[in-house]
């Protein structure tokens, strides 16, 4: 089993794990302080000083009127119900039904999921690694927040964070954790480094009780975080109407 706190080097032009580690003080992170969304107990995070510019200087545009709160929420809509995570769960649904396409996929993520018509900027050199019995993958950016906007959408805030960046690469199995998935010892982690050269996606492993399933139904338990690395899907997570075999 390899270091679990190594980044895979991976293919094209991701970042070796090597190259951060020396910069990363292990002590000086205050584990209750990372924030993970709605996963655990955690407090909401305060916003950030980005985050409140933003929302000065969007105020200061509507305030001057070169743009109008409906254009924001257009944008904002856009990206959470066209550009999102559903897109990212409709190719590992197919990818779990068409043996094909799942190699197609592991092959050369960008071409495969361009199939469905996602792609362009920040996606356009997408790797997709799969997740097995002995493997367990999980994408980090150390640098910023390097995200395959394409097939998930906007990168959660948690992503972004100094914690998640730097402890998921130094001890991956106590984050996961906090995430709510456990990890058998014998499971191998490996954190992949995106960056502005190369985007990862994980393809997660169908779990049990899904035979038979739609590609639309098996979309419908494919969350982000799965993709990320940080959560898997379970069968249970299909919506009620859904429930019956």
């Amino acid at each position: 089993m390899s270091d679990p706190g190594a980044v895979e080097p991976g293919p094209a032009g991701a970042r070796p794990g090597a190259d951060h580690h020396g910069h990363h003080d292990h002590g000086a992170h205050d584990h209750g302080a990372h924030d993970h969304g709605d996963h655990g107990p955690h407090h909401p995070r305060p916003a950030s000083e980005v985050e409140l510019r933003a929302h000065a200087l969007e105020a200061l545009l509507v305030a001057k009127g070169l743009v109008t709160t409906d254009a924001v929420d257009a944008v904002i809509s856009y990206y959470e119900h066209d550009v999102g995570p559903q897109n990212g769960a409709k190719v590992v649904a197919r990818a779990w039904l068409d043996p094909a396409y799942r190699q197609r996929l592991l092959s050369d993520g960008t071409a495969a999921i361009a199939e469905f018509g996602y792609g362009g900027a920040e996606g356009d050199n997408m790797v997709v690694v799969a997740n097995t019995p002995r493997v367990h993958n999980a994408v980090v950016c150390t640098l910023c927040s390097c995200y395959p906007w394409p097939v998930l959408g906007l990168p959660p805030a948690w992503y972004k964070s100094l914690p998640y960046r730097a402890r998921m690469v130094a001890e991956p199995r106590v984050v996961l954790r906090e995430f709510g998935l456990e990890l058998p010892a014998e499971v191998e982690i490996r954190v992949w480094d995106s960056s502005a050269e190369v985007r990862y996606l994980v393809l997660p492993m169908r779990p049990p009780g899904t035979e038979g399933w739609s590609q639309e139904r098996l979309a419908g338990i494919v969350t982000r975080d799965c993709m990320i690395g940080t959560a898997v899907p379970s069968a249970d997570a299909a919506p009620s109407a859904d429930a019956a075999p």
